[in-house]
């Protein structure tokens, strides 16, 4: 009966462990998505998208990807502590572009959610002559 107790007990203890592990970096945007509205061909526009680690690791982004030649972003390239934000600046270049653009950008890092999609909006009108 005792020994049934005990491993009552450290199994309980094992549980309780598991349900305290870590959770690992978290990343979360203030915000996914700026709309510009209508801007004219050749415009630059930029957007500076701050998020938080709200994980209990630091927040390693080891990549930004771009849709296109014309939107270029800058992030940290150094781990973001827990509690803590950060910046990433997003410019996009609409030369060449018309119409609705909807410019996707995809940030890598090691939260538990590995990839997370931010975007510009904007709709490129024809310069006026």
């Amino acid at each position: 009966m005792k020994k049934l107790v005990l491993l009552m007990v450290m199994a309980l203890f094992v549980f309780a462990a598991q349900a305290q592990e870590k959770k690992g970096a978290e990343i979360i945007f203030k915000e996914k998505s700026i709309d510009f509205g209508d801007i004219t061909q050749g415009d630059k526009v930029e957007h500076t998208f701050v998020f938080e680690n709200t994980g209990d690791s630091p927040l390693v982004i080891s990549n930004v990807a771009v849709t296109c030649g014309c939107t270029a972003p800058n992030w940290p390239k150094t781990p973001i502590a827990p509690g803590e934000k950060g910046e990433m600046k997003v410019v996009f270049n609409s030369a060449g572009k018309m119409g609705k653009q909807n410019s996707v950008v995809r940030v890598y890092s090691n939260a538990a959610e590995p990839i997370e999609k931010v975007s510009l909006i904007s709709n490129v009108l024809p310069k006026g002559k």
